[in-house]
């Protein structure tokens, strides 16, 4: 009795006569290196090898494009909140008022250099006016004694409207661009149209008054030529000193319009000014307390 299930050695048999093996290794009609059997009794050469062709390679398929991923950023749309929203018109409005800063600086700056160009000339040129008419005035009073009244008051003149120019119509006019101030403006416009109508009175030449104008230069040719030349020279000067006084006016009247300045700003200016003053506020109470207290 036999204890495995492996056949008897009389059973065993070429395992190359299976017919399965037979039936599929009998048909040569398969060309191929991979179907010969080299265990075959049939007698020639092997088949001729033949070379299968190469599958073409197919495309890669096109995958579609992936999703975000949680990593990159998504755009939800444009959403301010209120509180940013004012934010943003608060900074634009600041910078609005920045810009508007800086570029009345810059106006401010060339009006300035304008001012500094247009006024200081005519100022320095009238100092040296004056002293000339002190210097042709000694000269009619070397030749005529009886001229001592116009060298005083050549004098007097010199002492006075060089200081005088600088404090009354400069600082008015450089506070006025400075701060515009309309009320700078109108002191302005005030007295140097007075000192316009001065110069032009120098011009003139009233004998008597000081000054070597035309009238009193050309009675001085009477008395001596190289005198009335000189003081002639003189009344040319006043000319030309008028003529720069009238341009200078009307200069500053047209950067005047440029501004923002009005008679009614002057007056506001004026009032607040006065109020503001500790010794006019002090008279206007010690009036109203006298008015209160006085006999009834």
């Amino acid at each position: 009795m036999s204890y495995t299930s492996f056949p008897a050695p009389s059973d065993d048999h070429n395992p190359f006569q299976d017919p399965a093996v037979t039936q599929h290794s009998s048909n040569t009609g398969y060309a191929t290196l991979d179907l010969y059997n080299p265990f075959d009794n049939k007698t020639g050469p092997p088949p001729p090898y033949e070379a299968t062709s190469p599958t073409p390679a197919s495309a890669p398929a096109q995958t579609p494009p992936s999703r975000t991923t949680p990593t990159e950023p998504r755009n939800y749309g444009s959403y301010t909140s209120p509180q940013q929203a004012a934010v943003n018109a608060t900074t634009a409005e600041l910078l609005r008022k920045q810009e508007e800063l800086e570029k009345k600086a810059r106006d401010l700056e060339k009006r300035e250099r304008e001012l500094e160009s247009h006024s200081l000339g005519p100022g320095a040129f009238g100092a040296a006016t004056l002293l000339f008419n002190l210097v042709s005035s000694l000269a009619m009073f070397i030749v005529d004694s009886t001229g001592g009244v116009g060298l005083g008051l050549a004098i007097l003149w010199a002492l006075l409207f060089t200081p005088c120019s600088f404090v009354c119509w400069y600082r008015p006019v450089y506070k006025a661009f400075r701060s515009d101030s309309s009320f700078n403006f109108f002191a302005f416009f005030f007295i140097f149209f007075a000192q316009v109508v001065l110069f032009v009175i120098m011009t003139i030449g009233i004998p008597g008054w000081g000054f070597s104008g035309w009238i009193v230069s050309l009675a001085a040719l009477q008395t001596s030529i190289p005198v009335g030349v000189i003081m002639m020279i003189n009344s040319i000067f006043f000319t030309a000193q008028t003529a720069m006084g009238i341009v200078m006016l009307k200069k500053v009247h047209s950067m005047y319009r440029q501004t923002d300045a009005s008679f009614q700003k002057a007056q506001a200016e004026f009032a607040t000014g006065v109020m503001a003053n500790q010794a006019v506020r002090q008279a206007a109470t010690n009036a109203a307390q006298g008015a209160f207290t006085g006999p009834r």
